[in-house]
């Protein structure tokens, strides 16, 4: 009984000692919660997926009232910015100069060939350099095309549909827009650097302030050194997960179909896992300019390229597959996605959480291990 209130009084006083740091050190507080605000609007509103008012060069050699409409549809469409020009060589200048992004030709015999019921081809020219771009304007251009089509064979006029016509239907993201996909996988990459940074740069602070040293001398036992440094940071950054996801719910319209119980188990376990390899790397690194350099490179970048994000993961070759699974974040990612669009998918959520726990337990263990060598050597 002695012993069990002498432990909880040592915790109490490093738990003090912790959260009167935190609140006379702004910088803790300004990167926990300042900075995911700041990185979350920065790459909210600077990243995107979809592609709008893209300069297309317009050529119409057939000048009838069927290709008016069909140019209509495309003007008429937030994809597009219509540059019309005379001819055909005008439009490769435009692209070549980089004005325009594409071609879109409308051939002098358009308007015969569909009357007539043959195919009426519309020819489309894209500047192949952004493949990614490129593969979004061929899809825009399809689109439109089979908006004006279906418009045309609803008023019972000659429309170029093909045989089979495709209905689709979006599940989970029905807006299709880029901003549901990438906001919560963006506060998995902000929230792995934040959480990693919180425990790798201020115990390495503490080294370089001399502080560290005091505890050396102190009653304090090394299971209690792992929860004080764990614990305000945990509570620190949990705070800053709650507001970037309030942001982008409020902010950016991002749906939210999951529960919040949910949301608060997996963050915690995905925020115990970045904070212990935090304290992992503070317990061998004791200068902070190092500590924030290797926490970049060693967390923040592996993060960024092998959570699914940014890259198709099952279009990488299979080392690469094989390495993005000791990477948190691939996991959290997939939950916050889930979570965000979908809701309460158990069959997803369970077994990136148990993946989560996993290392989460390995990290802090880790982490109590070095911890140990470096107070008792």
């Amino acid at each position: 009984m002695k012993g069990k209130l002498l432990f909880l009084m040592r915790l109490r006083g490093i738990l003090q000692k912790e959260t009167l740091q935190i609140l006379r050190d702004p910088s803790s507080i300004a990167l926990a919660i300042v900075m995911p605000m700041v990185l979350l609007f920065l790459f909210g509103y600077g990243v995107t997926l979809d592609a709008d008012h893209i300069p297309t060069a317009l050529v119409d050699d057939d000048g009838s009232s069927v290709a008016r409409e069909l140019i209509a549809r495309f003007d008429l469409s937030p994809n597009f910015e219509l540059l019309p020009t005379r001819t055909m060589a005008e439009a490769e200048e435009l692209i070549r100069n980089r004005t325009a992004h594409a071609i879109i030709r409308l051939q002098s015999d358009f308007s015969a060939q569909m009357l007539s019921g043959q195919e009426a081809p519309v020819q489309l020219i894209v500047n192949g350099i952004d493949a990614n771009r490129a593969r979004l304007i061929q899809g825009y251009v399809r689109t439109a095309l089979g908006n004006w089509s279906s418009m045309r064979l609803a008023r019972g006029e000659t429309a170029g549909l093909p045989a089979v016509m495709v209905s689709p239907r979006v599940w989970f993201n029905e807006s299709t827009e880029s901003r549901n996909f990438i906001i919560p996988g963006l506060i998995t990459l902000i929230m792995t650097l934040i959480g990693i940074l919180l425990t790798a740069l201020v115990v390495a602070r503490e080294w370089e302030r001399g502080t560290m040293e005091a505890l050396l001398v102190t009653p304090l036992r090394r299971i209690e050194i792992l929860i004080g440094k764990i614990f305000p940071y945990y509570i620190l950054g949990m705070l800053g997960m709650g507001m970037s996801v309030l942001v982008a719910i409020l902010v950016f319209q991002v749906p939210f179909r999951g529960s919040v119980p949910a949301l608060l188990l997996f963050s915690s376990l995905f925020m115990l896992a970045s904070l212990g390899f935090g304290l992992l790397l503070s317990a061998a690194i004791r200068i902070q300019f190092v500590a924030a350099q290797v926490s970049i490179v060693a967390g923040f970048l592996p993060a960024f390229f092998l959570s699914g994000l940014i890259f198709d993961l099952e279009s990488t070759p299979l080392p690469i597959q094989v390495i993005s699974h000791i990477v948190p974040a691939r996991y959290f990612v997939d939950i916050s996605h889930t979570l965000f669009m979908a809701g309460d998918v158990w069959p997803v959520l369970v077994p990136g959480g148990l993946v989560l726990a996993a290392m989460a337990i390995i990290f802090l263990r880790l982490a109590y291990g070095n911890i140990t060598k470096r107070l008792e050597k």
